[in-house]
């Protein structure tokens, strides 16, 4: 996994999911984020090595300088990341973590239902993803 690289891992084949990697990738100009399909061998392989766990498809993981945030964290974390005025987000951290991820769990049950689900694995672009 690259170090120099924070991780975004995902639900592959969620249509929410895919489409906010979709919205992180438009707007990283920098190329800073990787990304990483949680279906994926790659995927749960370096998320194993970084976490020592196999994560469930159903939550978000993020990762950077050797620590990993999930579910509501996870989402601060990459908008504090993201600059251009979506950092202002973070601010959402002074909420506790147990009135947080509530609604995230709410929305991530939810998110085949609402959103669809997609027959197959999001490709991650070319120099995107993780090796």
């Amino acid at each position: 996994m690259p170090s120099n690289h924070p991780v975004i891992f995902f639900d592959g084949h969620c249509r929410l999911c895919s489409g906010s990697v979709s919205f992180v990738i438009r707007r990283d100009r920098k190329n800073i984020f990787r990304f990483a399909p949680l279906q994926s061998g790659a995927g749960q392989s370096a998320l194993q090595k970084l976490s020592g766990i196999q994560q469930s498809a159903g939550t978000i993981v993020y990762a950077e300088d050797e620590k990993v945030y999930t579910r509501s964290t996870a989402i601060l974390k990459i908008l504090k990341r993201m600059g251009r005025g979506w950092q202002l987000l973070y601010a959402f951290i002074v909420i506790p973590r147990f009135l947080r991820d509530p609604v995230y769990d709410f929305l991530a049950r939810n998110r085949y239902k609402w959103f669809g689900r997609r027959d197959s694995c999001m490709i991650v672009p070319p120099g995107r993803g993780i090796d």
